[in-house]
């Protein structure tokens, strides 16, 4: 893989500047677009700074990590409610506290009245929100004749008789529901006030009814959407034409994305809506970025955005990976991708020395796995359920998650002294790579290890600035 040292200079330029690696990323897309390159129909606008919960220097975060001992699922919601009734989610305002009187106020004072008003207002919008997601599983569960396939829970079809992974208790389920529901509701006092606790939330799992809802706020694509000047910017994409080269790239691309998945199938009872919907979102981002174009690790992400929300809301997360998640990973030359390979190498040196030495001694480059596993960010590689658990922590803490999966799988998979005697040379470690034991890619394996591995994000961004420096020199 060759890397021209033009590209390799314009890209470091401003790499440094993007960079995430821990949570929140910024919600605005003009600062990684050269203003020259920007159409007057399709111009960015910042309408106002860093959003709540995220950090004022790309060079860490403040944010400490969550303790497994801590459990926050006694957290007294009914106090959040009291805080933040009076104040439903809404980007360009400052969150007011106000404290609820006490019960015998309520006849003279107005205030007190209205606030009260407000709580059971809040509390009957949850239980209408419940009482739909609970309707519609009713429905999901009543069995309709059909001459389609047999899918799992997740969309997939079943084969051989095989089912997906078990359902949780349908009541820990609903008490999980109910606190997200009142958590997205309240999304900027839990981000300001209560982040440890979003987390570690994210960590065990978004609801499958709001996964779809949850990805949009963690991300940021909830403000592109509804609030910022951005929110025309799909509207304005998918109605042009395109560039014939990427459209005629995609097309070819469209077949190949999940075809086991109801919604991407030759046989789905989706049609080709499935294939339709990704084909405009691939496309519109090429007219976003004329420049970019496109590439085909980015087909996968936008598929399996396509599985929980519309085009629409899936186009606007996917810019928001693109742009705040994985910079430059999808540029010309791949030199973010390459660059993050540098930076796991160190790190597999310091927590997997074993490796380390097998790898260094067969002369096995990062490239020859991470790529797939970081621009895909797994989805390829590990089971769905893993997937979606990835994904959840992924969108709420940065790229650390997949420096920590990347790790686990490494160490797991090749880390022992009896495993390095049974996968000597390159061919055997690749292919062991490819063939990772099932029991390492469980998800509660995964989500167990990430949360006692910990990466220091200020050591992190002192790896990536010294990694680019570097790769910059080779060129110079």
């Amino acid at each position: 893989m060759q890397i021209s040292s033009a590209s390799s200079n314009s890209h470091y330029a401003n790499m440094s500047d993007i960079r995430m690696t821990v949570s929140c990323p910024p919600e605005t897309f003009e600062d990684t677009v050269p203003s020259k390159q920007v159409k007057k129909e399709i111009s960015f606008v910042i309408q106002r700074p860093e959003r709540p919960g995220e950090t004022h220097s790309h060079h860490g975060s403040k944010r400490s990590s969550v303790s497994d001992s801590e459990e926050y699922d006694d957290f007294p919601e009914e106090e959040t409610r009291m805080r933040m009734s009076s104040s439903a989610y809404d980007p360009n305002a400052h969150y007011q506290n106000h404290e609820i009187c006490d019960t015998n106020d309520y006849v003279n004072n107005p205030f007190a009245i209205q606030q009260l008003k407000q709580q059971q207002q809040a509390t009957s919008r949850v239980q209408f929100q419940l009482d739909n997601l609970e309707n519609k599983r009713k429905k999901e569960q009543i069995p309709v004749e059909s001459n389609h396939p047999e899918t799992d829970r997740f969309g997939f079809f079943v084969m051989d008789g095989l089912s997906s992974s078990p359902q949780l208790d349908p009541k820990v389920l609903r008490r999980r529901e109910k606190k997200w529901i009142q958590m997205l509701d309240n999304w900027r006092y839990f981000m300001d006030e209560k982040f440890e606790l979003v987390k570690a939330r994210c960590r065990k799992g978004i609801p499958p009814s709001l996964r779809g809802r949850a990805w949009k706020y963690l991300c940021g694509a909830t403000f592109q959407m509804e609030v910022s000047a951005n929110r025309f910017v799909f509207d304005y994409c998918v109605k042009q034409a395109g560039d014939p080269k990427w459209n005629e790239d995609i097309q070819k691309d469209l077949s190949r994305q999940f075809p086991e998945h109801e919604m991407f199938a030759r046989v789905g009872k989706f049609g080709n809506n499935g294939k339709n919907d990704l084909f405009d979102l691939l496309k519109a981002w090429t007219v976003l970025h004329p420049e970019e174009g496109y590439c085909q690790g980015q087909a996968p992400i936008a598929a399996v955005l396509l599985m929980h929300m519309p085009v629409r809301d899936a186009f606007y997360c996917f810019v928001q990976i693109c742009h705040k998640y994985l910079p430059g990973y999808y540029s010309s030359g791949l030199e973010a991708v390459q660059v993050d390979g540098d930076i796991l190498v160190k790190m597999l040196k310091e927590k997997s020395k074993l490796t380390y030495r097998h790898f260094k001694q067969n002369g096995v480059d990062p490239a020859l796995y991470m790529i797939e596993w970081f621009m895909c960010v797994f989805c390829r590689t590990l089971p769905w359920p893993t997937v979606l658990r990835v994904w959840d922590m992924f969108l709420c803490e940065g790229v650390k998650i997949l420096f920590k999966v990347s790790l686990i799988l490494l160490k797991y998979g090749l880390g022992t002294p009896s495993q390095i005697k049974q996968f000597p040379d390159m061919p055997a470690i690749v292919t062991r790579l490819r063939n990772l034991p099932a029991e390492i890619k469980e998800e509660e394996f995964i989500v167990q290890k990430i949360s006692e591995m910990t990466l220091n994000d200020v050591e992190m961004e002192k790896m990536h600035f010294i990694a680019m420096k570097t790769r910059q020199m080779r060129f110079d």
